[in-house]
């Protein structure tokens, strides 16, 4: 959906939130969700994920989900994961495209989808560019689905070595789902930019290919062989945390950070079947410290 008309469509809840945040949820959420949202015992995985969005107030949340404030915490814990910065600043026009390399990526850093990935520089119409990021930068996170930790941070442009497999595409997106510090599932985004499928995985790698989180299933890739090493920096990254999904990829056999989601699909992605969701809701044990 386009920005603008979902800004628009959006409108009206955006003013509910404003009086009434667990009402604004509770709509979106039938809406999205397709059942009714229960605040007060939450059961499901996305269930608790609104609550958590209401809940939840830790004070580090919005650096960790700012994708440069984040890479603080990451050279703290395991600096080895983090992928080269070529440039970061508040001002697309300042960006010095001619000391770039031929490929990588661009990110705005408060929100999701703000990304150019270029693998050829001499396509590449930078005023255009620059007119798309800046106005990137001025965008707000729609109030209504009540992430209220992105874009507390101010705003930046980032960009970062393209990370290439070889493909010529966006390399395979790990996605560790950990509660309590502990990783449990593996999401696995395959073609995020063309023909977006999503596997999900067990730890042994065994592909649950009944169930089904917003994407059609993909065919079963291999098992990496850094799994082990995955799941560690996983375990390393979500402690302390009630619920966090890590992202990783993997080039070359090394393993790069993507970024930290503490409510993975804002906690509207269709989960099928409905077991999944409430097996999901199982691990996530909601704080009693909020």
């Amino acid at each position: 959906m386009k920005t603008t008309v979902k800004k628009i469509l959006l409108f009206p809840l955006n003013l509910i939130y404003s009086v009434s945040p667990k009402l604004a949820l509770k709509i979106l959420f039938r809406i999205k969700n397709g059942y009714k949202l229960n605040f007060s015992n939450p059961k499901t995985y996305n269930e608790k994920l609104q609550w958590i969005k209401i809940n939840y107030k830790n004070r580090i949340l919005p650096k960790l989900v700012d994708k440069f404030a984040v890479r603080k915490y990451i050279s703290e814990k395991c600096p080895e994961l983090l992928n080269d910065l070529l440039w970061e600043g508040f001002d697309a026009k300042k960006i010095p495209w001619e000391e770039l390399p031929n490929k990588f990526v661009i990110k705005v850093t408060h929100g999701s989808g703000f990304n150019i990935i270029c693998t050829d520089k001499t396509k590449l119409v930078f005023k255009k560019c620059e007119k798309k990021l800046n106005r990137w930068l001025k965008e707000k996170f729609l109030k209504c689905y009540g992430e209220w930790f992105y874009g507390v941070e101010k705003p930046r442009i980032i960009i970062e070595k393209f990370l290439d497999d070889g493909s010529g595409k966006a390399p395979v997106d790990y996605k560790v789902l950990c509660f309590s510090g502990k990783p449990y599932y593996i999401i696995v985004d395959t073609n995020r930019f063309e023909n977006h499928k999503r596997n999900v995985y067990d730890l042994d790698w065994n592909l649950l290919d009944n169930v089904t989180m917003d994407f059609p299933n993909d065919k079963k890739i291999e098992k990496p062989k850094e799994l082990s090493r995955m799941l560690y920096y996983s375990e390393l990254l979500s402690q302390g945390f009630p619920h966090v999904r890590v992202d990783l990829y993997i080039v070359k056999q090394k393993i790069y950070f993507g970024e930290l989601t503490f409510t993975n699909g804002a906690g509207f992605d269709r989960i099928l079947p409905r077991q999944f969701d409430l097996e999901l809701g199982s691990l996530l044990q909601l704080p009693e410290d909020k």
